[in-house]
Formats: structure tokens, C-alpha cells, sequence
């Protein structure tokens, strides 16, 4: 199960990459994603972080790695619960003549078992999708209220 959504920014790649891999400001624009803090040195290729999220009345926080580390074109991390695999995340952002676009993408990387123990008051995909454009949105409206080429 996967899926990715992009949008258009007025904003220079430079912009658009600080902003996906700042962790701390990620809760500003996710409907899930509260924050998170790096465990060590980061952002760079390797470093791990704590990500804390929040759905209805549940709260958890994973460790995630991150697999790819090109600024400022690509920001991607996998993403563990204990031992397990859990899910990959990846923002590429490719320039634009007037700004960027940014691709998130997400791909579930849990297996049945996981799948079927998880919460079922909503469908993970169904909020992922929901999910994932809300946050372009709000990372669209925030950057091109602070971008000078807005």
C-alpha cells in the first residue's frame, strides 16, 4: 500500500527542503505528526529520530532512520516501531520556474499481521491520502506567506 500527492510552491528548494526535514515544525502542518528530535547528530544520512504522533485519542512515537539526504532535493526515513518495520516516507522536491514542487510519498511497509492489529476505527490509507495533502497544503501556505519570491 502506498500513495503520493504533490503540489506547486512559490518558494526556492532551498526553502521547501529546511522546512521537510525541520522535525520540530512538522506538528504545525501534519494532522498526525506532533514533532519530533533527533537522536544524535541530524538531519543527515543515517540519523535517527524520535517522531511523536497523535490520532484521535492516542498518542505513540517511533524511530525512524533516515535513508536518503540530498538537499535540497530528497528527504526520505523509514520508520520502526520496536523491531518492525512500519512505513517510508520521502519528500522530493524538484524546481519549478516559479518556485518548487514538492512530492510527499508514503509507502506501508507493515506486514498482515501488523496491519490487522491496528487500530480500526479508521483506514490508515484513507487517512494517510487525507493526511498527505493536508500537509503540502500547509507547508504551501506557510512557505509562500514567508517567501520574498511569493
Amino acid at each position: 500500500m502506498d500513495h503520493h500527492d504533490s503540489i506547486e510552491i512559490a518558494a526556492t528548494p532551498e526553502q521547501a527542503f529546511a522546512a521537510v526535514s525541520d522535525l520540530a515544525s512538522m506538528g504545525q502542518r501534519s494532522p498526525e505528526n506532533t514533532g519530533g528530535e533527533w537522536l544524535g547528530e541530524g538531519p543527515a544520512l543515517g540519523a535517527k529520530f524520535r517522531g511523536t504522533n497523535t490520532h484521535g485519542t492516542s498518542s505513540w512515537s517511533t524511530v525512524a532512520t533516515v535513508t536518503d539526504f540530498e538537499p535540497p532535493r530528497l528527504f526520505a526515513f523509514e520508520v520502526k516501531f520496536k523491531a518492525f518495520r512500519i512505513s517510508r516516507w520521502e519528500f522530493e522536491i524538484t524546481p519549478t520556474p516559479t518556485g518548487c514542487r514538492v512530492e510527499e510519498r508514503w509507502k506501508d511497509r507493515r506486514n498482515a499481521v501488523m496491519r490487522r492489529g491496528s487500530d480500526s476505527s479508521y483506514d490508515r490509507a484513507d487517512f494517510t491520502k487525507e493526511s498527505i495533502r493536508t500537509t503540502l497544503e500547509r507547508l504551501k501556505d506557510e512557505l509562500e506567506a514567508a517567501s520574498p519570491t511569493a
